[in-house]
């Protein structure tokens, strides 16, 4: 399970040529844990007033509360053949050497979709959901014919051809309701660990205290539980339960964030931890924390700054860590793949965490955004240069990949978990598999695009 995003997302050029790629796609388009979770040039839209409505309400009478808005609203989509050019291929899965292996992910994904439909747990969760043509039966319907058409199409534009003539669209309104989403990108991090401490291997991560659920409220704070410098831990609720000790706090404190963790233990053998449950309080900022006291300008944020600054400056999670009071809890996993919040394995690339208070579990979707990937080559992807000229694009601010602009891009996926900042229909984190190539490019996603639900036409 995904316990937190750590990127803010920021207007990255790409999204210039990205919007007006998307705009034309059907009538009616218009990390926040470590890193802040908003979209920092979002604008702050102002609701158009319906037409007959008084202006203020009577005297005497309390002011009508709004309705509240639906997540996803259908897209009108005209059935004409012009329509598919508009839908971003998903070229990942037939142009490269890679394409078989991508294909595959996705095939499994689906299956894994599947799996969580059959669960009474699926059941309960579309019983009320909030747009009522999006059904747990018209759900499965659409993974299992788009399964059937991934294996069939030839290519990217035979699949894309097919899934406009056959689904629907729902786009998410987003965090302006405007349709932008904010997106980050999440990771299995693989470290070294020891099983038993030294001078070394100094700080644990721990497993989940049995009577957790009768803790009385509010429950011990970070501060309490393993004091400002996270080596208080012995006289308190959690001593014992260590499961494992890392050589930095900061590894240790992102296990928390990313949610699961592949160990490399000194004594030999991997460790494979996963989400056990957590303290009852909201996820504060580090990230927001140093923008706002003048360290790292919100421009510059990315996970490898925030890495580096702590790195160079480890007294400072002294001061930053206690102010996140949301402590994070393990169990073992023995070896088992990294699982969302549906209780289905994530597959890197094509598995999405949302707030399941809104979006449609396990469904199918596409994303677009300018996403940080590499060729068959292992060279990161730069945007076209005629497409930075056309959408007057300034190079990215320079990071530790190298000065890039990456191409916009869409991909198809499945919404399979959620997280403790992933919050309103403006979130969106992307799963990127295991260990530290993956830990780099999700900690470069922190851009805006768009978000689409794909469902079988009735």
């Amino acid at each position: 399970m995904r316990t937190s995003s750590y990127s803010s997302a920021h207007t990255h050029p790409a999204t210039f040529t990205l919007r007006r790629w998307i705009q034309p796609f059907c009538l009616g388009l218009a990390i926040a844990l470590i890193l802040p979770s908003h979209i920092s040039h979002a604008q702050n839209t102002q609701p158009v007033q319906p037409e007959n409505q008084p202006e203020s309400q009577p005297e005497n009478q309390p002011e009508s509360q709004p309705e509240q808005m639906p997540p996803l609203r259908k897209l009108d989509c005209p059935a004409t053949p012009h329509t598919a050019e508009h839908i971003g291929l998903d070229t990942a899965l037939f142009r490269t050497s890679l394409a078989a292996g991508d294909r595959q992910a996705l095939l499994t994904a689906i299956d894994n979709s599947l799996a969580y439909l059959q669960t009474p747990e699926s059941v309960t969760a579309y019983s009320n959901y909030a747009v009522p043509s999006i059904t747990h039966d018209r759900v499965r319907r659409s993974l299992q014919r788009f399964r059937t058409l991934v294996i069939q199409s030839q290519s990217a534009e035979e699949l894309q051809q097919a899934v406009t003539a056959e689904f629907d669209i729902y786009q998410a309104i987003g965090q302006d309701q405007q349709g932008a989403v904010a997106f980050t990108g999440y990771f299995e991090p693989t470290y070294r660990a020891s099983r038993t401490p030294d001078e070394t291997y100094r700080y644990p991560i721990y497993q989940s205290p049995p009577n957790l659920g009768q803790w009385s409220e509010p429950h011990p704070t970070r501060l309490a539980l393993e004091g400002a410098d996270g080596l208080q831990a012995s006289k308190g609720p959690i001593a014992g339960l260590e499961l494992a000790w890392l050589p930095s706090r900061l590894e240790a404190f992102l296990i928390q964030v990313q949610g699961s963790a592949r160990l490399e233990l000194i004594e030999g053998g991997t460790l494979s931890v996963g989400y056990d449950g957590r303290t009852n309080y909201p996820y504060t900022s580090m990230g927001r924390a140093l923008i706002d006291d003048g360290i790292i300008p919100e421009d510059e944020l990315t996970l490898p700054v925030l890495m580096a600054y702590f790195e160079q400056n480890p007294t400072a999670l002294d001061r930053y860590l206690p102010r996140n009071d949301r402590f994070v809890f393990f169990r073992e996993t023995h070896g088992a793949p990294a699982t969302g919040s549906l209780g289905v394995p994530v597959t890197a690339g094509r598995s999405i965490a949302t707030d399941k208070s809104l979006m449609p579990p396990g469904a199918l979707a596409l994303i677009t955004l300018p996403l940080p990937q590499r060729d068959e080559n292992g060279v990161f992807v730069k945007a076209p240069l005629e497409a930075q000229i056309a959408s007057q694009m300034e190079t990215q601010p320079e990071d530790p990949m190298g000065d890039v602009a990456y191409p916009a891009t869409s991909r198809f996926v499945l919404d399979q978990d959620t997280g403790g900042a992933i919050k309103g229909a403006g979130r969106v984190d992307l799963f990127i598999g295991t260990g530290n190539d993956a830990g780099q490019i999700a900690g470069l996603i922190n851009d805006q695009g768009a978000l689409y639900y794909l469902l079988i036409k009735e």
